[in-house]
């Protein structure tokens, strides 16, 4: 989620028109930039700052405070023109397959394949057309009710928070990941299968509540999906407190995230940014996923080698249960950061530190620094320099807004990438 995005749709719902008629607005971001990376390929990348992506939206007059409203919103790959970006780099996260030495090396090698993918899709694994968007609503005088797929509102205050705006190398999310690196989500982004109602008052407080059904949130994996959030934007504010939670297959609690922070715009020249996130997870609902991939990739090449059936399922085991250990969460997070504009320009530094309170203590601190040239109200060039000093099993690595980061090349080592791209809405 972008700001830009929440500002244009609260904008299209919540705004009073004396006009009684169908409006449909195409619009959409490319973004594209090239970035180094250590111990990873200079890549060349779509959505550094904002993702890029083409959308439609369009709202109806009813009359008397109503009004129907609608987004549909794809994401755009420009550098290879698919709607599936990968990991910024190829390095294997080593973390998964911790306290699996009982397992065969190739047959660990054979896995690590089969749950990480090397060039494998990072995002919108389902190739869903409008994986950023897909909602219908209606606007009311007392708040908005949409249905669909749509940003949570735990994650909406998140990016609040995020003095990178959930964009460039900068990102406060690069190291909120599942433990150790990007072995899971650090926060469900949006929700699939949701219908959410949202109010915006006068005096500057609003509010948002979610639900999400069977086969809701990021992936399409909880049994159910709930949320909601309280949001101040008035007097220099844009602050607010979130909360999402997830329950897998089996109606157990998954991933579950607090939220609070937002920003505070001093003038024109200054705007600071201040956010703490929790997140806990001792029930990953994918779980299912990286089993399927035991079942397909390794339990076949087990048959063919002639291993006993027995000895399969005892290795299966040991997987299952390590597993299960490796996907669990339970950290803390903080981050602030600052805004400066100068002529055309502003300049965005923050510090982010991610508490990893599991037995690990893979701890992570991000360092980050990042200017804006605007070249019009519409097209901006940008430039950011991201360093993450990794501890312990820690492998956090910067990415961007439409690339997850991955992993730095061994376990402790720290992430470093320098990135400079062109933005231009429309």
């Amino acid at each position: 989620m972008k700001k830009c995005l929440i500002a244009a749709l609260l904008g299209a719902t919540f705004a009073s028109t004396a006009l009684a008629q169908t409006s449909v607005q195409i619009y959409g971001i490319a973004d594209a930039g090239v970035m180094w990376q250590k111990g990873g390929p200079t890549k060349i990348y779509s959505g550094g700052a904002d993702g890029s992506r083409l959308g439609l939206r369009g709202s109806e007059d009813l009359g008397n405070g109503y009004k129907a409203i609608f987004n549909l919103e794809a994401r755009v790959e420009l550098d290879t023109g698919s709607q599936q970006p990968t990991l910024m780099n190829d390095n294997p996260g080593r973390y998964l397959l911790r306290g699996m030495e009982r397992i065969p090396v190739a047959i660990r090698d054979r896995l690590q394949a089969a749950i990480q993918p090397p060039g494998g899709p990072a995002v919108n694994q389902e190739k869903a057309l409008f994986d950023r968007t897909s909602m219908v609503g209606l606007i009311t005088p007392i708040g908005a009710v949409l249905l669909g797929r749509m940003y949570t509102p735990g994650y909406e205050v998140f990016n609040m928070a995020d003095a990178f705006e959930s964009g460039t190398a900068g990102t406060w999310g690069h190291v909120t990941g599942g433990t150790a690196g990007f072995t899971a989500l650090g926060a469900d982004i949006r929700s699939q299968e949701a219908i959410q109602y949202r109010i915006a008052l006068p005096n500057g407080l609003g509010g948002s509540v979610m639900y999400g059904a069977r086969n809701s949130g990021y992936l399409g994996r909880y049994n159910k999906f709930r949320a909601g959030a309280v949001t101040y934007k008035a007097n220099g504010f844009d602050v607010g407190v979130g909360y999402n939670h997830g329950y897998d297959q089996q109606n157990r609690p998954s991933l579950r995230t607090l939220t609070v922070g937002g920003s505070y715009a001093l003038g024109e020249s200054w705007k600071f940014f201040a956010g703490f996130h929790s997140q806990r997870n001792e029930n990953s609902a994918l779980i299912p996923d990286y089993l399927n991939g035991w079942d397909q990739a390794v339990a076949p090449a087990l048959t063919a080698q002639g291993i006993p059936l027995p000895n399969q399922l005892a290795l299966r085991g040991i997987f299952a249960n390590a597993i299960s250990a490796n996907t669990k969460q339970d950290a803390n997070s903080y981050q602030v950061g600052v805004h400066y504009k100068i002529g055309n320009g502003r300049v965005v530094a923050s510090y982010a530190h991610q508490n990893d309170r599991t037995a690990s203590n893979s701890d992570a601190n991000l360092y980050a620094l990042g200017y804006n040239y605007y070249l019009s109200k519409r097209t901006d060039l940008y430039t950011a320099l991201a360093f993450i000093k990794n501890d312990n099993e820690a492998q956090y690595s910067p990415g961007t807004s439409g690339n997850p980061g991955g992993f730095t090349e061994a376990p402790g080592a720290d992430g470093r990438a320098l990135q400079l791209g062109i933005r231009h809405r429309f």
